[in-house]
C-alpha cells in the first residue's frame, strides 16, 4: 500500500477544487438582464443633445420627460431655428430674450425588440409654430420637424438615443430660402428618476 505524503494529498485536493471551478465556469451565463418592457422608457431624463446646422455644432445638456406615447420638452431649443429666420446677430438675441420657453411634445410608437433587448420608437413629429418678435412685428413661423431614424431604448443600460431634424421653415406663409437643416441628435440620454 502507498502512503500518501501531505504534499500529494494537498495537490490532489487542488486539482479537484480546479476541476469543479472551471466546470462551474462553463455553466455561468453571465448576469440576468432582465427584458425590457414597453414602460420602462417612461421616466425624467437627462440628456446630451448636439445640434448641427451646417459646418455649425453646439452641444448642451437638455432634461425631458418621457410618458407613455410623448416626449415633453419644457424648453424646446430654438436658438439655431430663430438664428435662421432672424439674421442679424442683435436681433435674433433680442427676440430670444423676448420669447418664452418653448414647450413641444414629440410623439412616438413603441415596439419590443426581444432579440437586441431594446424599444425600438417611431416618431411622428408635430409640426412647432413660433412667434418671433422683430422690430416690434412677430414673425409667424412653422417649423417642419421629422423622424429619418428611429430611436432607440436600451434595456440592458436604460439609456435613450434618438435623433429629429428640423427640415423646413416656413415665415409668414413663405418658405426660408436658403436654409440648412437643423439636427437634433440626443445620442446618449439617462432617467434622472
Amino acid at each position: 500500500m502507498k502512503k500518501f505524503t501531505v504534499p500529494r494529498i494537498f495537490m490532489t485536493v487542488l486539482v479537484v477544487l480546479a476541476g469543479l471551478t472551471l466546470f462551474s465556469c462553463l455553466n455561468d451565463d453571465g448576469p440576468d438582464i432582465p427584458p425590457v418592457k414597453l414602460e420602462d422608457v417612461k421616466g425624467n431624463y437627462k440628456g446630451r443633445l448636439i445640434t448641427i446646422q451646417g459646418n455649425y455644432k453646439k452641444e448642451k445638456i437638455i432634461d425631458f420627460k418621457v410618458k407613455q406615447d410623448t416626449m415633453q420638452f419644457d424648453e424646446f431649443p430654438i436658438k439655431e431655428i430663430v438664428e435662421s429666420v432672424v439674421k442679424d446677430p442683435e436681433k435674433a438675441e433680442a427676440a430670444l430674450k423676448q420669447m418664452a420657453k418653448v414647450k413641444y411634445n414629440l410623439d412616438y410608437k413603441a415596439t419590443v425588440n426581444a432579440e437586441n433587448n431594446v424599444l425600438e420608437l417611431a416618431f411622428t413629429p408635430k409640426v412647432l409654430e413660433l412667434k418671433i418678435p422683430v422690430d416690434g412685428i412677430n414673425k409667424n413661423t412653422t417649423v417642419l420637424l421629422a423622424a429619418k431614424q428611429k430611436g432607440f431604448f436600451v434595456g440592458m443600460d436604460h439609456s435613450l438615443r434618438f435623433a429629429i431634424v428640423a427640415e423646413k421653415i416656413t415665415v409668414d406663409g413663405a418658405v426660408l430660402e436658403p436654409y440648412e437643416t437643423i439636427n437634433y441628435n440626443f445620442p446618449f440620454c439617462v432617467k434622472t428618476n
